[in-house]
């Protein structure tokens, strides 16, 4: 008799500690009992009746996936290769269970069909020059079709843009006629300007003589400054009027007879 309860206990013991489950923090318990579905359970510890329940872990951390390469016919008729990187997690276990079989696959499979789709609604330039708007559309049109899974979409980036090699050396031929067009732009906007600096120093040194020949003193004394050789360098004649004009004033140089 004794014998007899002590195996009952024993397999008392043993189903107990066959139906306990431990989950993590970040993992949740879907159980269906007799096929039917329960409210999700954890973390911690839970228990399970064996036999007539039955659990699936459901992990809800961020899941980082990787979309390979997708041949792409942009709208202007441009065959380009896309990659890109899908961030999503559970946010609702149960659903992601009992509304597809399998949510990792599903949400691939979506990812990669959206991708071809905004890329052939794109022209080449825009998939070029305007990822973040592309990243928010695909985001925005995948959460919204897994939003029935219980997943939710963060984040999706376009990683590599595969060009053909034709399609490359053309668009560096644009780029470097670009570069040229900006350099000789720049360069004329500068005679420009210097032009009107040299018409204003005209203008001022018009309304002032004396302001010409102290230019003209400085620009013999930078040359002669800077080289050594001998420099003959014609003097005008307006350059000493002013002299001639003290002279005169003074009666220097006056050869008139006096009476």
């Amino acid at each position: 008799m004794a014998s007899g309860v002590g195996i009952v206990v024993f397999i008392g013991v043993i189903f107990i500690l066959s139906g306990l489950k431990v989950l993590n923090e970040y993992e949740r318990g879907v159980v269906f009992r007799l096929g039917r579905l329960t409210p999700y359970r954890g973390p911690g510890v839970i228990f399970v009746i064996p036999v007539l329940e039955r659990m699936a872990r459901i992990d809800l951390r961020t899941v980082t996936l990787d979309i390979p390469p997708q041949d792409v016919i942009t709208k202007d008729n441009v065959t380009v290769k896309v990659s890109a990187v899908l961030y999503f997690r559970v946010v609702d276990p149960s659903r992601a269970v009992t509304e597809v079989a399998n949510y990792l696959f599903a949400t691939m499979q979506l990812a990669q069909t959206t991708l071809r789709s905004v890329g052939g609604q794109t022209e080449l330039d825009e998939l070029l020059s305007q990822r973040d708007k592309l990243n928010a559309r695909i985001q925005e049109i995948v959460d919204s079709q897994t939003e029935p899974w219980g997943v939710k979409v963060t984040l999706v980036e376009l990683k590599n843009i595969d060009l053909p090699q034709d399609m490359q050396r053309a668009i560096a031929a644009q780029a470097e006629a670009e570069r040229e067009r900006r350099a000789k732009v720049i360069a004329a906007e500068g005679e420009f300007q210097a032009s009107q600096r040299l018409a204003d120093a005209a203008e001022i040194m018009s309304k002032s003589p004396i302001t010409l020949q102290l230019r003209y003193l400085q620009t013999l004394k930078e040359i002669a400054t800077e080289n050594n050789s001998t420099t003959v360098f014609p003097m005008p004649i307006d350059l000493f009027e002013p002299f001639r004009a003290f002279a005169k004033a003074a009666g220097i140089g006056d050869d008139k007879p006096k009476t």
